[in-house]
Formats: C-alpha cells, sequence, structure tokens
C-alpha cells in the first residue's frame, strides 16, 4: 500500500503538467525474484518515476521501454529471465523468469482511479488486467484493467458476458485463498492472460501503553507506513513524537480503536492490571494477533485471575496471544525489541513462522 500511495503522490503532483505516464508492473514471476507479482513503477517521458520492480536491476530497463511505450501510446509485456545474460547486458543472477506488462496512461485509462479507489478505504480491494491476449475480446485490449466492485460484486466497464462471468468466479478464488493469481481465458478464436491482483488495506496497528519504549514502535510503523492507534496517558508522551498517530485515545475515553482482520494489537501498559483489562476486552476482537509484553510467568497469572472469573479462552483464541511477544533474535533494547515484535507480527499476517531464510528450500517467497 506504502508503494501504491507513493505512486499516487507522484501522478498528482505531475497530472496539470501534461506530461505523459505509463505503469510498469510485475504480472507474471517463475522461480526466483526480487519482487513480486503486483509490484508496480509509475514513469514520466521525462524518465521521473516511482516505485519499483525489482531490487533496482530492471527498473532502468523498464523505463526505457516505459518511455517507448508512452511515445507509441500502445502496451507491450517485457519477459526478463534473471538468470542468464539477457538482453540488458548482465547476468542478474536473481534465477527467476519476470514478465512486466508496461501500459501508458490515457485520458480513457481509469487505472490511476482504481489505485485510488484502493488506499480510500480498509477493505480488500481487486484489480483484474488483461496481460496476453490472441484474438478479439470484444474490442478488449491488452493493459485493460477491471476494478471489481465489492459491494455489488460486479466487474466496472466490462462488456463481455464470458469474460465477466469466468472473472466472477476466479475473484472468489483469489478471496479464498487471500493470493493474487493469474487465470486463463478461452473461447473460440480468444485467449487472455488475466492477471487478478488482490490488493489488501494497509497494516493497523493498535498500541496500548503510554511509555517511553513506544516511541521506536511509533517510528518503525511510520516507515513501514502502517495506521496507528494509541490508548494510554496522552499527556505523559511527547508530542512530536505523536505526529504520525492516525488516532490518538486517552485511555480514560469510552471510545476505543477499530478492530478488523488487518489489526495487530500491543498490550504494552507495564501495569498488569491495565494490560489485563484490555486483554478482557480485546480477546473478542477480530484481530488475529494480540501481543501481551512481559514474561510468560505474566501472562500465565493473567490465565489464572481470568479462570478464577469464570472467562477460559478457547484454543482459537489462545492461538491469536503471543506471550512472550516477539521473534527470538536476541532483543533488549526498545528498538530491538520493537523490531522483534514488528518481525512477529508480519509473519502472523503472512502465515509464517520466521526463521533463516538460508535454512529454507525452494523460492523465498513460497511456503516450504
Amino acid at each position: 500500500m506504502k508503494e501504491i500511495k507513493s505512486i499516487l503522490k507522484l501522478y498528482n503532483s505531475f497530472k496539470n503538467s501534461g506530461e505523459k505516464c505509463a505503469i510498469a508492473q510485475v504480472v507474471r514471476v517463475e522461480e526466483s525474484s526480487y519482487r513480486r507479482e503486483g509490484a508496480r513503477m509509475l514513469v514520466f517521458e521525462s524518465g521521473v518515476f516511482e516505485g519499483g520492480i525489482s531490487g533496482g536491476c530492471l527498473e532502468g530497463d523498464a523505463l526505457q521501454r516505459s518511455q517507448i511505450a508512452i511515445l507509441k501510446q500502445q502496451p507491450s509485456i517485457v519477459t526478463y529471465d534473471t538468470s542468464k545474460e539477457n538482453e540488458i547486458g548482465v547476468g542478474l543472477g536473481c534465477n527467476g523468469v519476470i514478465d512486466v506488462l508496461i501500459s501508458p496512461i490515457s485520458e480513457s485509462s481509469s487505472t490511476l482511479e482504481m489505485l485510488q479507489k484502493c488506499v480510500s478505504d480498509r477493505g480488500f480491494h481487486i484489480i483484474a488486467t488483461v496481460t496476453a491476449l490472441t484474438g478479439d475480446l470484444n474490442g478488449i485490449p491488452l493493459g485493460k484493467s477491471f476494478y471489481y466492485d465489492k459491494d455489488t460484486a460486479s466487474m466496472e466497464d466490462c462488456n463481455h458476458d464470458g469474460l465477466k462471468g469466468f472473472l466472477q468466479h476466479s475473484i472468489q478464488e483469489v478471496l479464498e485463498q487471500q493470493k493474487s493469481r493469474t487465470y486463463h481465458f478461452q473461447e473460440e478464436g480468444v485467449k487472455a492472460g488475466i492477471f487478478i491482483e488482490l490488493i489488501p488495506p494497509q497494516f493497523h496497528l493498535a498500541v496500548y501503553g503510554d511509555n517511553y519504549d513506544v516511541y521506536p514502535i511509533l517510528e518503525l510503523a511510520k516507515l513501514m507506513d502502517w495506521e496507528v492507534s494509541l490508548t494510554g496517558n496522552i499527556q505523559k508522551l511527547k508530542k512530536e513524537k505523536l505526529q504520525s498517530v492516525a488516532n490518538l485515545y486517552p485511555k480514560d475515553f469510552e471510545e476505543r480503536p477499530a478492530i478488523d482482520e488487518r489489526t495487530a494489537i500491543i498490550l504494552m501498559a507495564h501495569d498488569y492490571k491495565t494490560d489485563y483489562a484490555n486483554l478482557r476486552t480485546l480477546i473478542q476482537s477480530r484481530a488475529p494477533y494480540i501481543a501481551s509484553l512481559g514474561p510468560r510467568k505474566r501472562f500465565d497469572k493473567m490465565v489464572r485471575e481470568f479462570k478464577a472469573n469464570d472467562m477460559t479462552f478457547s484454543k482459537e483464541e489462545l492461538a491469536r496471544i503471543y506471550a512472550p511477544c516477539g521473534l527470538e533474535i536476541g532483543a533488549n533494547t526498545p528498538e530491538e525489541i520493537a523490531l522483534s515484535l514488528f518481525s512477529e507480527i508480519l509473519g502472523v499476517f503472512s502465515n509464517k513462522e520466521g526463521g533463516m531464510l538460508r535454512k529454507k528450500s525452494g523460492p523465498i517467497h513460497e511456503r516450504d
């Protein structure tokens, strides 16, 4: 989401200049690649760009090809084989094959408007893009994108009934699996590759604490572009440290953060009664990750007290509570602890266990 926001910011700053632009987007990856499907960069004809499709090794060539696409006003697919010497003239060594769709942005294009919708609310969004085409698909060109309206369960601007039905079925599969993928549509005389991209909402971090160790948490969240809600004694904290916090909730107020399935909770009041009361309430939320800062015996005491008060956790509820919290990386300082917590949060949301990548077999972005 951070990359999409940066792209939109650059586009909005240039849109009145009259300068034309294009979007280069990774739509297929085989084996290893620094970036995965969905990574994109916005390129203006002057060479100004934002975003990325690799670790920096493909951007120069993609920029030049984007400028050509802008000049011709024609979309194209470029395939990079990063395992050997290629047209770029270097052996990149990533050992993967990457398809990049380069699409010029015209007055009739709605790609940027679709991306704007994706940052406008906290829902999951779907964009389907034609990435390969043989034959006539009712005049639908290569590079055409469709936005899935989740409220009406329909595809905007799709005038091909067969494709529309195909997309409806495929999108439900993507939503169920929570993973973008490419599908292949075929009917008499027509073959098309359709990249269905799932764009999840921004991560939301709900912090319950008001001591100095929240500062590294807030700084790292800002770097990661996570939305932050902070509940505590706001008067104790430095105002300049709270500028990036989207939502502030004084601990004595009844209003509390809105918690959804993309929210991670950190209980770090360093006060047993406060953390106990917050956990008792927040276990009823939809948050898949609830961290309770402190040693195991502190959480065990909470569990005993819950039982004594006739409140028990189900197996599913206990699985969402991380106590002790964080990955075991030898963290000691508040900054190191923040890094440990964020690593664990990313692992939970990605269904990863953590660990060293050198011990992993197969592509690093795939599950073993």
